[in-house]
Order: C-alpha cells, then sequence, then structure tokens
C-alpha cells in the first residue's frame, strides 16, 4: 500500500504543478471530490490515451481511493489532496485541462451555509482558468435547490456555455456513466440526480 500511495499521490514541490505528475503530454482530466473513488477508478481504465487527476481533501476518502486504484489498471490515474475552492488555479497550469468532472458537491443545504458552496463567481473564473478552451465540465447533483443555484452561478459566468437546450437533465452526459456508491444511496431512498454539462467559452 506503501509504494502505490507513492505512486499515486502526488507531491507538489515549490513551483511544481499538478500537471506535472505526467511527462506524456497525454490529455487531461480532473475528477473533483472523487469520494469513495469508483469513477477515478474505472472510467480511465476505458480511457488510457487521457490522463487523470483525483482531487480529495479528505485523507480518509483518500486511502478509500487508493484501494481501488492499481499500478497495472490506473497508469494515468493520480491523486491530489487539496481543497477544492477559488485556490484552484495554484495547482494546474493555466488552459491545460480537457474536462472536468464534478459529483455530488456538498450541497450545505442550510441558507447560513450557502457561501461554503463550491459553485461561486471566484470559483468558475479560477476553474476557466485552467481549462482549455472548449474544453468540459460535467456536474451531476441529487439536491433539486443546489442545482438551480448551480445552473444560476454558471449563467452568471462570462466563461461558460451551457450545451443542453434543459440546463438540468435527468439523465448522464457520459456514454459511460459510472453510478457511485453516493449515487445509487440516493436514488435508493428517491433522490435522482439531476446533470449539467458546460462548456468552458
Amino acid at each position: 500500500m506503501i509504494a502505490d500511495r507513492d505512486y499515486f499521490l502526488i507531491e507538489l514541490a515549490a513551483g511544481k504543478k499538478a500537471n506535472d505528475s505526467f511527462a506524456d503530454g497525454q490529455d487531461l482530466y480532473l475528477e473533483i471530490g472523487s469520494g469513495k473513488g469508483e469513477f477515478i477508478s474505472r472510467y480511465p481504465i476505458s480511457h488510457l490515451t487521457w490522463n487523470f487527476i483525483g482531487m480529495e481533501m479528505n485523507e480518509k476518502r483518500i486511502r478509500v481511493c487508493l484501494k481501488k486504484l492499481s499500478v497495472e489498471s490506473n497508469p494515468n490515474v493520480r491523486l491530489l489532496r487539496a481543497r477544492a475552492d477559488a485556490g484552484i488555479a495554484e495547482y494546474f497550469r493555466p488552459e491545460s485541462l480537457s474536462g472536468v468532472f464534478i459529483q455530488h458537491p456538498d450541497p450545505w443545504p442550510k441558507r447560513r451555509h450557502h457561501r461554503r458552496r463550491l459553485f461561486q463567481e471566484d470559483f468558475l473564473t479560477a476553474l476557466a482558468g485552467i481549462m482549455k478552451p472548449a474544453a468540459q465540465v460535467q456536474i451531476s447533483t441529487d439536491h433539486a435547490d443546489y442545482a438551480a443555484w448551480i445552473v444560476n452561478e454558471f449563467s452568471k459566468s462570462p466563461h461558460f456555455l451551457c450545451l443542453q437546450d434543459d440546463p438540468i437533465q435527468g439523465h448522464a452526459n457520459l456514454d459511460e456513466h459510472v453510478v457511485t456508491w453516493f449515487e445509487q444511496e440516493q436514488r435508493r431512498l428517491g433522490y435522482p440526480p439531476n446533470f449539467m454539462l458546460y462548456k468552458r467559452i
């Protein structure tokens, strides 16, 4: 397990960016909030010509992700332990991401906690800065109020364009949609996910 951790976990030295973990020049995709690791361990297997970074702050979740990864099956995956917020541009080179996946971010449902929600103007500006033009960000949430909040924040951003006729869809944008543990549990409780798709202008 120590060797796997050394292989997968990115340790950023001074002046380095997470992009530097790969030297092959392949397109780089980011998953923000890797949770129990279902997506970051499975989706990259069928996309070996792409590189993936799973960004997760919680150490326990990092350990859970590591248990699902192997050097043989996931050579194109790395994990970055860092908080996702408006400081995300510190970790990546400008206009370097080919796509971003954000699945079931914490909705912070209480009004007094809305300022803690990931999707805010400053975060979207920072995210746009590290995405290539025309790169897509795919989002899912089972929380209807947060879905409406996300759509509203994107509608105010000059950096993104909605790619759906209806900004909130009831089906996944991915042809190879990976159902996470959290999505499965929420569906069982009667909360199906909403899916949103935006393009970096």
